[in-house]
């Protein structure tokens, strides 16, 4: 992996371990040599994980939607600030520029973020791992939803390990690293759907 796109809040919560958690996943990026792809602000989590690769030496490649350049306060320190014309052309970006999503706390864009990469996978637009680090035991709940999904049968069995999810950076990049692609919809047969 030469690249990760990092899905994240721009705000920052009252409890600190979230903009250091954001922050120590830059660093770790960084240290690996991944560069780090991620929304282009320079608030909250996003400014926190972007600052954490900056300073550890890493490629940080921001992208960024013209309305909200100066809504989110844009970030000019990336090694390469794209604007883009809106929110689908920014996620066509991360998927285009990465070679697998980290997912970390952050709100409602997060989730569409997430959410988009897992169902683009699951139909076969891409076959980069989509990992979620879950962190403080913030998505227990959306991670017992994904199975309950999953035991109803509307996440087909093929699927069901698109959704890669660890407690700490470390294990999730081993996890994303060791990740082998399932059959997409868009190869399977009738029968198999």
């Amino acid at each position: 992996m030469k690249r990760l796109a990092v899905y994240c809040g721009s705000a920052s919560p009252e409890d600190p371990r979230y903009v250091q958690l954001a922050y120590d996943v830059g660093a770790e990026l960084a240290a690996r040599g991944i560069g780090l792809v991620y929304g282009g602000g320079k608030l909250g989590l996003m400014g926190a994980v972007a600052r954490g690769a900056k300073e550890g030496g890493g490629e940080v490649i921001g992208i960024i939607p013209e309305a909200l350049v100066k809504a989110e306060v844009a970030n000019h320190d990336c090694d390469e600030l794209v604007t883009v014309s809106g929110m689908h052309e920014r996620k066509q970006r991360f998927t285009d520029l990465s070679d697998g999503f980290v997912t970390i706390p952050g709100g409602v864009g997060t989730m569409d973020e997430l959410w988009e990469a897992i169902s683009w996978s699951q139909l076969g637009y891409h076959t980069k791992p989509v990992g979620l680090l879950n962190a403080f035991g913030f998505y227990d709940h959306l991670l017992a939803f994904n199975a309950k999904m999953a035991e109803v049968g509307f996440v087909r069995p093929a699927h069901q390990n698109i959704l890669i999810a660890a407690t700490s950076i470390h294990e999730l990049l081993a996890k994303m690293e060791a990740y082998q692609p399932h059959t997409p919809i868009f190869r399977m047969k009738a029968e198999e759907l």
